[in-house]
């Protein structure tokens, strides 16, 4: 038997044909057009998810179950609301399952891609993880067991909304303070063009050529890199709060381990390093072991991977 695991985006569906042990056997992709409403990307999913399974030399009789990563959360078969695609109350199970009629498991695309490096990633080798996916915001999926948990209301691994700094800087979910405010590399393109604009001697003015638009979290992290002193106190400062985050997860859920995916995670041992040198500063039981760090494997792959897995049990 074979899965199906979609990795919705904004801007791409992507769809994969997996194995029982969490394998790609075939994969393909088309835009989401996410202007459009609802109804036509749904069904654009079940069409591209029919002919991957058709191309990679399976049929209905093959598939087990279908899984499905989303920008947003997923409720008793509905999603109330996918801010991404202006999604508000998406019977998606119902919707979804007048194309193909196999079952179908809905989850944030945080949680999967967590599950996908439980399953066949660097956390494989442990029951209880956490996953934060350092991107335009910051993700949470959480691990336990080997299955992923997301609360009694399916919100439940919503750690970028963790308050970090009360009173702290305004986020798109109207409150004030939360982890990705400071951890995302939204917050160190803010801060880059911050300090861009204070130093125009630094490399952070240089890299853009006094451009703000031009500002990534790559420049600051490459300037950082380069000893560029406006850009390490940038980088500094994101990793004492991505620190912070990362403690309160411990002090809650003391996990085997963290995994830090998304697109800041591709620092790699400079962001990793400057982690496991900052978290032992917050960190309650010092004489007791806590979770190890370590950076994601499965890039891009995972959204279809752990999306599959969802329906493996």
């Amino acid at each position: 038997m074979v899965y199906i695991g979609i990795d919705l985006g904004a801007t791409n569906i992507a769809v994969g044909v997996v194995s029982e042990d969490g394998k790609i056997l075939y994969q393909k992709e088309a835009p989401t057009k996410a202007e459009r409403q609802w109804q036509p990307v749904v069904r654009d999913m079940a069409a591209i998810s029919m002919s991957a399974l058709s191309e990679a030399g399976y049929d209905l009789d093959d598939l087990k179950a279908v899984g499905m990563g989303v920008p947003g959360i997923c409720v008793d078969g509905a999603i109330p609301f996918c801010t991404n695609l202006g999604w508000h109350d998406v019977p998606i199970e119902r919707a979804f399952r007048e194309y193909i009629d196999k079952p179908l498991f809905v989850d944030n695309d945080a949680t999967v891609a967590g599950l996908a490096e439980a399953v066949s990633g660097v956390s494989a080798s442990v029951s209880n993880s956490v996953f934060l996916t350092l991107g335009t915001g910051v993700g949470g999926g959480i691990i336990l067991n080997k299955k992923p948990y997301s609360g009694s209301h399916g919100v439940g691994s919503e750690l970028g909304h963790m308050t970090i700094l009360a009173d702290g800087e305004m986020c798109t979910c109207g409150k004030r303070g939360c982890l990705e405010r400071y951890a995302s590399a939204t917050a160190m393109i803010r801060m880059g063009i911050e300090a861009m604009r204070e130093h125009p001697q630094s490399e952070l003015f240089t890299l853009t050529e006094g451009d703000p638009s031009r500002m990534t979290a790559k420049i600051v992290i490459d300037a950082a890199k380069a000893g560029d002193s406006a850009a390490r106190e940038i980088f500094d400062i994101y990793i004492k709060y991505l620190s912070l985050g990362i403690n309160t997860v411990i002090s809650f859920i003391d996990p085997e381990m963290i995994v830090l995916g998304g697109g800041v995670s591709r620092a790699g041992a400079f962001l990793l390093d400057a982690v496991r040198n900052e978290l032992p500063k917050y960190i309650f039981f010092r004489t007791m072991p806590y979770a190890s760090v370590e950076l994601a494997r499965l890039g891009n792959e995972a959204g279809i991977i752990g999306a599959a897995m969802l329906g493996r049990d």
